[in-house]
């Protein structure tokens, strides 16, 4: 959720090509919308995007540590969590 700080808008400038400006242009025109609705929704998109691919990364990553930990063999001699606690001091 945003704060209504964060809901203000804010103008921001940008270049583009012009092939893109057309192309964006051709939309407008076919969705009945204006250029700023569609960058706002490529540029949610976008982000979005990037935010699940860092979290499947991170959980990927995770579990290959998980599975590395689990591949070791435990030693014989830390049977217990008495035993792990000792070896840890």
């Amino acid at each position: 959720m945003h704060t209504l700080h964060e809901l203000e808008k804010q103008q921001v400038g940008l270049r583009l090509n012009t092939y893109l400006v057309n192309e964006l242009d051709e939309m407008t025109k076919t969705f009945s919308v204006n250029r700023s609705d569609i960058i706002v929704e490529a540029i949610k998109a976008y982000i979005s995007e990037h935010k699940a691919l860092m979290l499947y990364q991170g959980f990927e990553s995770a579990c290959q540590e998980l599975q590395q930990v689990v591949k070791q063999k435990q030693p014989d001699n830390l049977s217990t969590l008495s035993d792990l606690i000792n070896e840890l001091d």
